[in-house]
């Protein structure tokens, strides 16, 4: 079926617009907040407000690098959830008004599986059935996917995501938020075994952070009350030890779920599948067990409307439409 769809995220602190045309990607407009950085994460009623001032620019924008007139769409869609209430209702509310006065569909998206689905933007693509990692600062999964609609969750945290222990772990160390990537950065030039943290130990695929979060937090209170300079002396160090520990979690999660399910085509999707040590890890890993593996474009882990434009596309293709009743959901299940 011929489509034209404008999709909007707005489920945290991005304001996202794209144009996807039977099934390519002509435009993914993408409005970053900065005013969180000063308060150490993101604060929703600020969020909000911004996703507000930004949505009519960034979407007109999208429309414009995309070469497409409003009366040539034929569906909007949107994040239908999971992600910040107020975040999500401006992006619900401002698609529903938009298809009201357009006389189009909707298309709600989850967001997750619009992550798992931002594989099928460019080449190489997977084929089904694949595992899909997905890790981002709310969520970590690991996702049989059988067809573009058809996944199914074979472990998640029981708790913290990763995303969060990067973030958290950045924050203790003093680092400016967004916390992880700055951990990334200063672990590429740290020693990874120089300090050593307790793996927490979970049944099954699934996973559990909040306990090497709080040995982190002991671990940097005891050096420090036995050297006050420790943390800026062991700076790198500490960034590599954290960073490879985490990214080992999730490996070791990983190996079990291609090992019982017999699957060998693997891909990552999500806001820390940006991380340097996990994809070269990966690589290496793939390489050893002999899988094929698919790590998105950077411009598609982190949170954008390309991947709802996907996700939307072949939703339209099965005419699953959303209507005018259709609520945000901030803890939609998978």
């Amino acid at each position: 079926m011929n489509s034209v769809i404008l999709a909007i995220e707005s489920s945290c602190d991005e304001t996202s617009a794209a144009v996807v045309v039977s099934g390519k990607i002509l435009s993914n407009v993408i409005a970053t907040q900065k005013v969180h950085e000063k308060f150490g994460g993101v604060v929703p009623e600020l969020a909000s407000r911004a996703h507000q001032k930004n949505i009519i620019p960034v979407v007109q924008q999208a429309l414009n690098e995309a070469g497409v007139r409003k009366d040539r769409l034929s569906a909007i869609a949107f994040t239908q959830g999971p992600g910040l209430l107020g975040s999500l209702l401006v992006g619900v509310t401002f698609a529903k008004g938009f298809a009201l006065a357009r006389g189009i569909p909707l298309v709600s998206v989850h967001h997750m599986k619009a992550h798992i689905l931002s594989h099928f933007i460019n080449d190489p693509k997977p084929a089904f059935p694949f595992l899909c990692l997905t890790v981002s600062g709310g969520h970590t999964q690991i996702v049989v996917v059988r067809d573009y609609l058809d996944m199914e969750v074979i472990g998640e945290t029981l708790d913290d995501a990763v995303g969060e222990a990067f973030d958290k772990a950045a924050k203790l160390l003093g680092l400016p938020y967004p916390g992880g990537p700055m951990i990334d950065k200063h672990a590429q030039k740290g020693n990874a075994e120089s300090f050593t943290f307790p793996k927490t130990k979970v049944p099954g695929l699934n996973f559990s952070f909040s306990g090497i979060k709080t040995a982190f937090l002991y671990f940097l209170r005891n050096n420090k009350t036995a050297n006050a300079n420790f943390i800026e002396e062991n700076f790198d160090d500490i960034c590599a030890s954290i960073q490879h520990i985490l990214v080992q979690m999730l490996l070791d999660k990983l190996k079990l779920a291609a090992k019982q399910t017999g699957i060998n085509e693997i891909a990552i999707a999500g806001g820390v599948s940006a991380n340097s040590e996990l994809q070269i890890s990966l690589q290496q890993l793939a390489t050893k067990k002999g899988w094929n593996l698919y790590i998105p474009k950077i411009e598609y882990c982190t949170d954008n409307a390309a991947m709802i434009a996907m996700a939307a596309h072949f939703k339209f293709i099965k005419q699953r439409l959303a209507d005018m009743d259709t609520p945000a959901l901030p803890r939609m299940k998978f």
